[in-house]
């Protein structure tokens, strides 16, 4: 299984260049049966990421541009009179599909935006009164633009709380563009990519990852630093339960593709920027855009035995 984790990275990074540590992070999410948040500027590789992972685990993929005028049905699918028949008969939206990536999630409206909801957290979507499943696995990858640029709608909490995951990818280093600059265009490459996972596999990973030991020292240094978000005054609020269970979750899958079968204080550490910064609010800091320094005082103030 670690060899196949390898050759996934690799493949993967020979699309992005420069972008190890996030490549690696996006992995552990999707191992982590979670959903990512990609967030960064316009052309820093957040849509060649999402194809390279789709190709890479053998997953069917469909992009959704999310724009103002998206409308739920666009995304879900609708029911369609059908004459000879005499019947509705539903059409499916992209949404049913593997890995979907929702490009610039929040050019849309909160309308539009909800309706992923209950498809990232059920894994089924309720159309016109029927509750249909979604195929299995089922992965979002979601990009956003800057909520400080023009024509953004800022995602809820609720929907935020729904991504295991932020990332931002940032500019590459010198070495890193200049091989792109230099080096074949990287669209005329993923055709040419072989999937290196199957179904069958990409389901024992994630169980194998859920399996991963924790120890009781590990989890009560994961309650101390969920417990830090919910007594100290600079927290807006604290972390939910279901961000703890996400950070647990996430610690398995990184110690997983690093090869190990227990999680360490390094893993959590490791991966705690990602799962819990999306989900912090700095009490003086209206914007919301202080949850990267609030994981920084966590990383510094809380001991990790």
């Amino acid at each position: 299984m670690h060899s196949q984790l390898n050759a996934c990275l690799e493949a993967v990074n020979e699309v992005l260049l420069g972008k190890q540590h996030q490549v690696r992070l996006a992995l552990t999410c999707l191992i982590a049966g979670g959903h990512l948040l990609i967030e960064d500027l316009p052309g820093m590789g957040k849509t060649t990421l999402s194809h390279t992972l789709a190709r890479v685990m053998g997953l069917r993929f469909q992009r959704i541009q999310f724009t103002s005028d998206l409308l739920p049905s666009d995304i879900l699918g609708t029911s369609v009179f059908d004459k000879d028949s005499g019947q509705f008969v539903f059409h499916p939206g992209p949404v049913f599909a593997e890995l979907v990536l929702a490009d610039e999630i929040n050019r849309a409206t909160p309308k539009s935006q909800s309706a992923l909801l209950e498809a990232m957290e059920e894994g089924q979507v309720t159309i016109e009164g029927a509750t249909r499943p979604l195929p299995q696995p089922f992965f979002v990858i979601a990009t956003q633009n800057p909520t400080s640029q023009g024509g953004t709608f800022a995602l809820p909490e609720s929907q935020l709380d729904r991504f295991l995951m932020r990332l931002s990818l940032g500019y590459p280093a010198k070495a890193a563009e200049k091989a792109l600059l230099l080096g074949e265009s990287r669209r005329d490459l993923l055709p040419r990519m072989a999937a290196v996972l199957d179904h069958e596999e990409l389901a024992m990973l994630q169980q194998h990852a859920r399996e991963v030991r924790v120890s009781d020292a590990l989890v009560d240094y994961v309650l101390r630093l969920v417990e830090a978000t919910r007594t100290q005054p600079q927290f807006a609020w604290g972390l939910s339960p279901r961000a703890s269970l996400a950070l647990l979750a996430a610690a398995r899958a990184w110690a997983l593709v690093l090869g190990r079968d227990y999680v360490i204080p390094e893993d959590v550490q490791a991966v705690l920027p990602s799962v819990v910064s999306h989900r912090l609010r700095e009490r003086a800091d209206p914007t919301g855009q202080g949850g990267g320094a609030l994981v920084q005082w966590l990383l510094k103030e809380v001991a990790a035995l």
